[in-house]
């Protein structure tokens, strides 16, 4: 199995994260980000997933038009979002749209609970609609607040998930609907699990495969899946997707800059994945891929062997 799609920001939440590619992110120019998504398209990903519409800090926030529920982003590039869709339109890809993050990103189970999130959330997403509703690549939504899935799933983020989905089913009946949880090394696939999955009304469900953040290993992951395979079919609802984490962490977890991994490891991680899941999605190409000689890239010469030893890993 290859890598069908990415994760999608205009700016990575985490600025510690990204020391290394936030600042060229912000400076890009209409035609670079279009560069980026035809560089991605080139490597057979389809699908392209938008992390945030908005980005909220303790002390600031910022919003990307078409949504103006916080003050527009201070980007190079003034309308991202176009060039996004635009682009994924001429190229025929699929992009969900994020409903995030409408609460300090940094406290996600507040976000969930929150009435004046959740306001501003649909709000925002009633603009999306608005703007990019006859897109053909405009493919579903995106929730991005997340708690822990193991052992099982959160009750508040089964009432959040819950909320969001009638809204989304009410206002686009038509388009899916995508989450990626974390946890997945230490959830229970058993009958309790089912029984979640079996009511929560969502499309695809993405775990993330947390080798990245130091938490499982590329030869423990495929194990999870399995169980993960087996919970889902005897569920019958939504789908199973692996969100593969292709970075890592120059220094300490959560603590340092995001660099990419090395290809040895990611190819490890998609042969654990590939028997158990339908779709591979990385985390994430912006800051962890660039093409070599792209005008879209980061400075970094991580990001761009990460690009060309996959390229040849296509080719094999």
């Amino acid at each position: 199995m290859n890598i069908t799609g990415t994760f999608f920001e205009f700016r990575h939440h985490s600025g510690v994260e990204g020391t290394w590619y936030n600042p060229a992110l912000r400076s890009f120019t209409d035609a670079q980000w279009e560069e980026m998504i035809r560089d991605i398209h080139a490597l057979g990903m389809d699908t392209l997933v938008l992390m945030c519409s908005s980005l909220v800090y303790p002390d600031s926030c910022e919003s990307y038009p078409p949504v103006t529920v916080f003050p527009k982003a201070d980007m190079a590039c003034s309308q991202p979002m176009d060039v996004l869709m635009e682009t994924a339109e001429k190229l025929q890809m699929h992009v969900y749209l994020s409903a995030g993050f409408y609460g300090v990103w940094l406290y996600p189970l507040e976000n969930m609970k929150s009435m004046e999130v959740q306001e501003r959330a649909f709000r925002a997403c009633e603009q999306m609609l608005e703007k990019y509703g006859s897109f053909r690549c405009f493919e579903g939504w995106y929730m991005p607040d997340e708690t822990e899935a193991g052992p099982y799933f959160n009750p508040v983020f089964l009432d959040y998930v819950s909320r969001y989905s009638a809204f989304f089913r009410a206002l686009t009946p038509d388009k899916k609907i995508l989450i990626a949880p974390y946890g997945t090394n230490k959830i229970v696939p058993d009958d309790t699990f089912v029984r979640q999955l079996e009511g929560l009304d969502v499309d695809y469900v993405a775990y993330q495969d947390e080798v990245g953040v130091e938490k499982s290993l590329p030869d423990e992951t495929g194990a999870y899946y399995a169980g993960l395979r087996k919970a889902h079919d005897r569920a019958g609802r939504s789908h199973l997707w692996a969100d593969m984490e292709i970075f890592r962490f120059e220094g300490d977890v959560y603590h340092s800059p995001l660099l990419a991994a090395p290809m040895e490891r990611v190819e490890k991680q998609i042969e654990s994945l590939s028997p158990h899941v339908e779709k591979i999605l990385v985390y994430a190409y912006p800051g962890m891929m660039s093409r070599p000689g792209s005008s879209a890239g980061y400075g970094r010469k991580e990001s761009e062997v990460l690009y060309d030893d996959y390229r040849k890993w296509l080719s094999r």
